[in-house]
């Protein structure tokens, strides 16, 4: 991989990200009786996007904001501008990412799906909970009004009915679990004035996700009907929250027809209680993935017809799989990863946060400064991001540091790229050693991971017992 591509700058990012971050400002002190910064701040977001689709339109609204008299169409153009943004520096740094790896760049969507999504525009039919929907709106837009110093217990228990009626129904539920979840981070946050810290960005990016899902036809289900052929695990990312867990496997698809190869991801959540931790977190999702075991195992695996959306992740169905033959995600990386192509990502998805993208590094010079983590690619530094690697795995920070090669996600954040290790090789004993945080996703015989999973079996067990007595009552 060329590390000098990475650290070169990318032309516009910082402007773009200036823009954003002048606008994520405003929202802070709130858009109701904007100063002259506030004002300044939305004005540089229109002049951002100036020359696009959306220029009109946003120019509009940041007149409207100036003049404290913007309403919900303005709002919902802002947001827009701002996720258009944030989109062409995802765009752009996935670009330098395929150049500094020699991948494939995304090919145009051709599937029958995606020409039918194309062809068959959101106005064709009412939204579903069209009500709903402007319901949460509206209470998205008074949130800007206000500001985030603004927040108060009353203000946000505004979206507590919303949610309450959003989330029984299967197709607004995706929008109602981002509202339910932004809303309790802001309660738990009142009242505004008080903070601290306001959580600036993430704050923004929550509002305007929001805000745009409200829109009409935003929220449409791609899929890209179904694949056959063998799937090549790479590594496990483990995502874990005091009462969730979720285990994402990317992995190279290799078409049975003998197309070319590429990169999908295939994910499972549980939720869990906060007693379960460590490995003991496997045993809430291996009943729901059986690729799980094949990735533990080293295998790869045989799919019939599995369904696929158009962004590359699969919608797991352990009918349509079977256990295949050994694979070696070092030697699927080393003889596949580099050929794989990425599928396109959702538009609302564009952002940079979301970039994880599969590479092999070998060659490299592990090195720690201020007690980060590093490797040296021919004189260029990428910082290693070890927080990220799962209690639930025997992969550790000083195996990373001892490795010689490394399969892990490039991602963008805080202005650099790092790395987040999924697997590495490393050197014991004159023979190479290979240490993957999804080694013990299948089960276990390591003396810490088998201590984890016996603590955890005895949680469950107790909870599962006191849940009884209380359903029996």
């Amino acid at each position: 991989m060329r590390g000098d591509l990475l650290a070169d700058p990318v032309e516009g990012l910082d402007e773009a990200l200036a823009a954003v971050d002048a606008f994520d400002g405003a929202l802070v002190a709130g858009l109701l009786r904007p100063g002259a910064a506030q004002a300044a701040a939305v004005a540089g977001l229109a002049e951002a996007v100036a020359g696009t689709p959306l220029s009109a339109r946003v120019a509009e609204a940041a007149g409207r904001v100036a003049g404290g008299a913007a309403g919900e169409e303005h709002f919902v153009a802002l947001a827009a501008a701002r996720g258009a943004l944030l989109g062409s520096v995802h765009d752009a740094l996935a670009l330098r990412i395929d150049e500094a790896v020699g991948r494939p760049t995304p090919e145009e969507e051709s599937s029958p799906a995606a020409a039918e999504d194309k062809s068959s525009p959101a106005v064709a039919r009412p939204e579903h909970g069209a009500n709903l929907l402007a319901a949460a709106r509206s209470w998205l837009c008074d949130l800007a009004r206000s500001g985030w110093r603004g927040i108060d217990h009353e203000s946000v228990a505004g979206a507590a009915p919303v949610v309450s009626a959003m989330l029984p129904d299967p197709e607004l539920r995706r929008r109602a679990t981002l509202l339910d979840g932004f809303a309790a981070e802001l309660a738990a946050s009142c009242p505004g004035a008080t903070l601290e810290r306001v959580p600036v960005r993430r704050w923004a990016d929550l509002w305007s996700r929001a805000l745009l899902l409200t829109v009409p036809g935003s929220a449409v289900e791609r899929s890209d009907g179904s694949v056959t052929g063998r799937l090549l695990p790479l590594g496990v990312d483990v995502q874990e929250h005091a009462t969730a867990v979720q285990a994402q496997v990317h992995a190279v698809f290799e078409p049975a027809d003998g197309g070319a190869p590429r990169l999908v991801r295939a994910g499972v959540s549980a939720p869990k209680p906060d007693t379960v931790v460590g490995a003991g977190l496997w045993q809430l999702l291996r009943p729901r993935m059986s690729l799980l075991g094949a990735v533990s195992e080293g295998r790869s695996m045989e799919l019939d017809a599995m369904p696929v959306t158009a962004e590359g992740d699969l919608i797991w169905d352990d009918e349509r799989a079977r256990a295949g033959e050994p694979a070696d995600p070092f030697a699927t990386a080393r003889v596949r990863l580099s050929a794989a192509t990425a599928a396109r990502v959702a538009p609302l998805d564009r952002h940079p946060v979301r970039i994880a993208v599969p590479v092999l590094l070998e060659g490299y010079a592990a090195h720690s400064e201020e007690g980060r983590l590093a490797f040296d690619l021919a004189g260029q530094r990428l910082a290693v991001d070890t927080d990220r690697m799962p209690a639930a795995g025997p992969l550790t920070p000083d195996a990373v540091a001892a490795s010689h090669a490394c399969v892990g996600l490039l991602r963008w954040d805080a202005g650099e790229f790092i790395l987040q290790p999924l697997a590495v090789e490393t050197t014991v004993r004159k023979k190479t050693v290979a240490v993957h945080a999804g080694a013990w996703a299948g089960g276990t015989t390591d003396k810490a991971g088998v201590r984890a999973e016996k603590a955890a079996t005895d949680a469950v067990a107790v909870l599962r017992e006191r849940a009884g007595r209380l359903l029996r009552k």
